[in-house]
């Protein structure tokens, strides 16, 4: 096999275990989904691969430098998806988008079994864990919701009833976009929740997290 070939293999198993994993946070109505853990797997893995690759005449060369670079960046696309206006939210997101970067990196480096490891346990620490989660208690969550009238947005957020613990409207072009604090029951699973926020009448959920 050639060395192009391996390399092209690398790239394509990169793009699909990050595409597995954002396949996951886009099951779960996450900003950063499919597309954009995709791209991050496959940059990383590509930035390795030039590391080991890329500069067969320079006599000294430090490929761990590339890496480093390349966890830096992905931690600004964190940072970018953790700070929303006045709240903290996004922090499992950008955990997944740090883990898919050495998952990607791995596999720039021909570390494919410990790649394909790396995200099984991801995928178990975000969707399984999140099943099995303590049920008692409760947590807050932040749900975006959209309308073409902020008067069902109102009506939506009224109906939602003592759950709610703030909230903002905003125009957004042509539609209205209303951010909700919401306390929710650990008892409440997130299936559950986004069933509910989506049964309400004249709004779309764009994001709940």
């Amino acid at each position: 096999m050639s060395i192009t070939l391996q390399l092209a293999l690398r790239l394509l198993a990169a793009a699909g275990l990050g595409a597995l994993i954002g396949y996951e946070r886009e099951l779960r109505a996450k900003n950063a989904g499919v597309r954009t853990h995709m791209m991050v797997a496959l940059g990383s893995a590509l930035f390795m691969i030039i590391s080991q690759f890329g500069f067969p005449d320079a006599a000294r060369f430090d490929a761990a430098r590339v890496a480093a670079g390349v966890v830096t960046g992905i931690g600004f696309i964190g940072g970018g998806i953790i700070m929303k206006k006045k709240h903290v939210s996004g922090l499992t997101t950008a955990a997944s988008l740090w883990v898919t970067g050495a998952v990607g990196m791995g596999i720039g480096c021909g570390l494919y079994v410990l790649s394909v490891i790396c995200a099984v346990l991801a995928l178990i620490g975000l969707e399984a864990l999140s099943f099995y989660s303590f049920k008692l208690g409760g947590k807050d969550m932040t749900a975006v919701l959209s309308a073409v009238d902020a008067t069902a947005l109102t009506d939506a957020v009224q109906h939602l009833g003592k759950d709610v613990k703030d909230f903002s409207i905003r125009r957004n072009g042509d539609t209205y976009e209303a951010e909700v604090s919401l306390y929710v029951p650990k008892r409440l699973s997130f299936t559950d929740l986004l069933s509910r926020l989506s049964a309400l009448p004249g709004v779309q959920v764009e994001s709940l997290e």
